[in-house]
């Protein structure tokens, strides 16, 4: 059964960075409201001198901006254009795909934000080297990255020793 969102019933609320350049409102999740199973969108305003989350992109989630109102500038790894009423930016996974906008004018942003749903992702954020792993929200500094069998040497240790010799 399609699930309709008015405009005029949607409330949006000012979120809490603790960042004043990154301020805006945005909806309660829309996609958790229709119960979708595969999309997650709300609607965000951005407001004038303000930017959208930081730089980033996504490992497992694609994300589509549909620009409602006002204008913004766009930063992607192609530079930096404007965007305006009516422009529908696709986010495609990885490096590719990394994205931010700042609200250049002097009117509030409005826009669709449309994520497709992935139990977990990972965030990349390359002006400040973090990870972040999503939905938890568990940020960590890229220069933590340590090798896959690093701290794992003593292994060994771990088991009783009857259960390592046994038929060997």
């Amino acid at each position: 059964m399609p699930r309709i969102f008015k405009s005029s019933e949607i409330e949006l609320t000012k979120n809490r960075s603790s960042i004043p350049h990154f301020s805006w409102k945005e909806s309660s999740p829309l996609g958790d409201l229709s119960q979708s199973k595969y999309l997650h969108f709300d609607i965000k305003s951005l407001f004038p001198g303000t930017f959208s989350y930081p730089y980033h992109c996504h490992r497992n989630a694609e994300e589509l901006f549909v620009v409602l109102e006002g204008e913004a500038t766009l930063r992607s790894p192609d530079g930096f254009q404007t965007v305006s009423k009516g422009d529908i930016i696709f986010f495609e996974e990885g490096p590719s795909g990394t994205h931010q906008l700042y609200n250049h004018s002097s009117e509030p942003c409005l826009y669709l934000d449309v994520r497709t749903k992935a139990t977990i992702d990972v965030c990349e954020y390359p002006d400040s080297g973090k990870i972040s792993i999503l939905p938890a929200m568990d940020i960590f500094e890229e220069s933590s990255k340590v090798r896959y069998y690093a701290g794992e040497e003593g292994v060994r240790d771990k088991w009783p020793e009857e259960l390592l010799n046994k038929d060997t």
